[in-house]
C-alpha cells in the first residue's frame, strides 16, 4: 500500500468521526418535532454559495390562489459548541389570495411554504444543517451559485 492511499484512508476516517462528533452537538427532536438533517457537498469556492432553508407543507388547494404559512425560522445558538441549528417552532396559520376559483376545478396538491424573503445562510460543508419542524413539517433546500465573475456598474 502506498503512502498516499493510506493518507487518503486516514483522512476519511477522520472525516467520518467529525462528522459524528459534529452531530453531539444536536440534540434529538423533541416530542412534536422532528430533525431533519443535511450534509452539504465540499465546494472549491464556498464564499461563492449561499444555501435557502424552505419550510412547508404539502396540502390540498385549489390552483388558483397563492398560499403561504405564517411563522419563522430562528437561528439557535448552541451553547458550548458554536454551532447554529435552525427551529421552526410551529407552523402559523395558512393565509392566501382570495380569487374565486371555479367550483368544479379539482384540488391539487401544494407545497406551501412560510411566507417572507428566501432564508438564506452561509454555504458551509465542514458542518451539517440542522433544522427542526413540527411534525408533518417539510424541509427543503435550495443552492443558490453566484456568477464567478462581479460585474461593473457603469456610472451614470
Amino acid at each position: 500500500m502506498s503512502l498516499k492511499t493510506i493518507a487518503l484512508a486516514c483522512f476519511a476516517v477522520v472525516s467520518t468521526v467529525s462528522a459524528a462528533d459534529n452531530m453531539k452537538a444536536f440534540p434529538p427532536a423533541e416530542a412534536g418535532m422532528t430533525r431533519h438533517v443535511l450534509q452539504l457537498p465540499e465546494e472549491k469556492d464556498e464564499a461563492a454559495f449561499k444555501l435557502e432553508l424552505i419550510v412547508g407543507k404539502t396540502v390540498s388547494l385549489d390552483a388558483e390562489n397563492r398560499y403561504f404559512f405564517g411563522g419563522k425560522i430562528d437561528a439557535v445558538n448552541i451553547e458550548g459548541w458554536g454551532f447554529t441549528r435552525y427551529v421552526v417552532e410551529k407552523l402559523g396559520p395558512m393565509a392566501g389570495t382570495l380569487m374565486a376559483p371555479d367550483a368544479n376545478a379539482p384540488t391539487v396538491d401544494r407545497f406551501i411554504t412560510l411566507g417572507g424573503e428566501p432564508y438564506l445562510i452561509r454555504y458551509n460543508s465542514r458542518l451539517p444543517v440542522v433544522v427542526y419542524v413540527p411534525e408533518g413539517v417539510e424541509v427543503r433546500y435550495r443552492i443558490w451559485r453566484a456568477d464567478p465573475e462581479a460585474k461593473v456598474v457603469p456610472q451614470g
